[in-house]
């Protein structure tokens, strides 16, 4: 059975131990090394349909890199493509939608599949457009994150705003609304209300995008904004 251990405290490195005829797929460019037992090829998962649907929803690569303990049991250490923290998470009873570029690794008995959007979140979003990508099947997958990662669990009643850039991953059971104020959005008499006032409050308190979320369900953010770590790099 193919174990997942994220190992090292700061950037850590994805190791996974494969005994003979286990297979795992992830994100093109991820694997760092790999023992002579296994082999590694790149594939389009699903075919050029789907691959093209990834690589649209959430900026995956055309070709993912597939790894097969064919002459034995074998290690192989992965990595992201952002510094950062990663979570090994348990599909099957429950489900999960990701952000962009979250993808890091899967077991065979997993699938990446495409779920459609409704157009206002499309169009707000950063989260892969009209699709995002969710999860399906029994297994494990890895997501990561920019910098250190975090679990919030939502309960009912109990609604969790969230900037969008920080989110990695979130249960698919989970309502969820996008919008570009952390308020009410509601608007009043005297002032300015509604959209244009939701982009002022948008542009004056230093948010973007925010999501929230509501019923019960897990999700999972990053500390850093890698949208905002690349702004100040270009400075």
């Amino acid at each position: 059975m193919t174990v997942f251990t994220s190992t090292g405290d700061v950037d850590p490195f994805l190791h996974v131990a494969m005994t003979k005829g286990d297979k795992i797929y992830c994100e093109s460019g991820a694997m760092v090394m790999m023992e002579a037992a296994l082999d590694l090829k790149g594939r389009m998962n699903g075919g050029i349909g789907s691959a093209l649907m990834r690589r649209f929803a959430n900026g995956e690569s055309f070709f993912q890199q597939h790894i097969e303990a064919v002459r034995g049991d074998g290690d192989c250490l992965l990595s992201p493509a952002l510094p950062g923290a990663m979570e090994i998470i348990d599909v099957g009873k429950c489900q999960y939608l990701l952000n962009d570029g979250a993808f890091v690794a899967a077991t065979s008995g997993t699938e990446m599949k495409v779920r459609k959007q409704n157009i206002g979140n499309a169009l707000f979003a950063q989260s892969g457009g009209f699709f995002v990508m969710e999860t399906s099947g029994n297994g494990q997958v890895v997501v990561s994150g920019f910098g250190s990662m975090f679990q919030l669990d939502v309960v009912p009643g109990k609604d969790v705003i969230i900037d969008n850039s920080h989110v990695v991953c979130w249960d698919s059971t989970l309502q969820y609304v996008i919008s570009v104020t952390t308020g009410d959005g509601g608007s009043g008499g005297g002032g300015i209300g509604g959209m244009v006032g939701n982009l002022v409050n948008s542009v004056t308190s230093g948010e973007g995008v925010v999501l929230r979320f509501s019923g019960s369900g897990k999700v999972y953010i990053c500390s850093r904004n890698p949208s905002s770590f690349a702004a100040l790099l270009r400075k």
